[in-house]
């Protein structure tokens, strides 16, 4: 990375500022171009950042640029993330579910056992001080598969958590996306893939991380960290941002959670009756992405029918566009035909509203989504 200067064309995302976090540690001048200010940016405050409503790439500058504008010329950030992969051993951590805290787990426990690890987490870790570090060991990697940038990389060890069709604009089936993961495998030295769950001690609640952390130990077995050796740290490890991330009041209890797919939502309510026995479960539920919602309506009605009281908002569009007569009100109404009487706030307004005005003391108020619904957690004073 020597002498490069890098322009990072989506800086504020979750993954180009870790790119850029360890493109810089690795020797690169970097900078880089978003709309908005994001948390993300703070280990990069001392860099150039330009923050406009349009892209700008400076003169002299080479871009790598996010899949979110893909009309921008310069290095796509798949083909970025595999310049990094290739410049040491890496641990990609990919599947549909549970990739960014089964790799925070591996980064973490290869920390806390001396191994002195790099890590690029599309998330923050609150116990690694940031979603980027920069060790001397292996690089372990959050490999995301909504758009095939998983598939680009050639890691020593790559862990696959689960496989389930998520992304309906990028594949036309599940088969498809099975087919893309066994051409992906059958390229990787070594595999991790449906390793038992894990049965010791864990702080993180549910079966889905029993099965996160029993991935996450098989990776570490493969590169010499022993059970004995790694269970003391999965046992410390507290997760990762905005998901299942508990905030306490004296009167009840929010969890907010990034979960965006059915498996997901049902995952998080079996979490919280696991974590919270007897207490009043409360969803607030932000679909994400017109295509996932008119695919899924019904599976997210079977899975939010597990809590005990539902607000669904409208969709976070994200990237998409429109499309006429899919909105969260196709996910309420399949939930009133299994007999379950939803709220339909379409603001996160409105929905953090209704939650705070049928909370009660004890209760356990759930903020679901990957749009902008975390911003419900602080309206409901957590």
């Amino acid at each position: 990375m020597n002498g490069r200067k890098l322009w990072f064309v989506g800086i504020g995302g979750s993954g180009l500022s870790a790119y850029a976090q360890l493109a810089r540690a690795w020797g690169a001048e970097v900078g880089g171009w978003d709309r908005v200010r994001t948390p993300y940016l703070e280990p990069l405050a001392d860099v150039r950042v330009e923050i406009s409503d349009e892209p700008v790439v400076p003169d002299g500058w080479e871009a790598v640029v996010s899949s979110a504008y893909p009309s921008v010329p310069g290095l796509r950030r798949s083909e970025f993330l595999r310049e990094l992969v290739a410049a040491r051993p890496a641990i990609a951590v990919s599947g549909s579910h549970g990739k960014g805290t089964t790799a925070a787990l591996i980064a973490y426990a290869l920390r806390e056992t001396g191994r002195d690890p790099a890590w690029l987490i599309g998330a923050p870790v609150p116990q690694l001080g940031s979603n980027a570090g920069f060790g001397d060991g292996h690089l372990v990697v959050e490999a995301d598969e909504s758009d095939r940038t998983a598939f680009a990389l050639q890691p020593a060890i790559a862990v696959v958590t689960n496989i389930e069709l998520d992304h309906h604009s990028e594949y036309a089936s599940e088969a498809e996306l099975r087919d893309a993961f066994e051409q992906w495998l059958a390229s990787v030295p070594q595999v991790v893939r449906d390793a038992p769950p894990y049965d010791g001690e864990l702080a993180l609640p549910g079966d889905y991380n029993r099965r996160n952390a029993g991935a996450a130990l098989a990776a570490l077995e493969l590169v010499g960290v022993s059970r004995s050796e790694a269970a003391p740290a999965l046992a410390r490890f507290t997760g990762t941002g905005r998901r299942f991330e508990v905030h306490e009041s004296r009167r009840r209890t929010v969890i907010d959670d990034y979960g965006h797919h059915p498996s997901e939502v049902a995952a998080v309510i079996q979490g919280a009756r696991e974590r919270f026995p007897g207490a009043a479960v409360r969803v607030l539920f932000q679909p994400h992405l017109y295509s996932r919602t008119r695919h899924l309506a019904a599976e997210f009605a079977d899975a939010l029918a597990a809590a005990d009281d539902v607000t669904v908002t409208d969709i976070y569009p994200a990237r998409e566009q429109p499309v006429p007569g899919v909105t969260g009100k196709l996910i309420v109404d399949a939930l009133s035909d299994r007999g379950v009487l939803a709220g339909w706030t379409p603001t996160v307004e409105q929905g953090a509203a209704r939650l705070d005005r049928r909370g009660r003391a004890g209760d356990v108020l759930i903020v679901l989504g990957a749009g902008d619904v975390d911003r419900a957690v602080g309206m409901l004073g957590a």
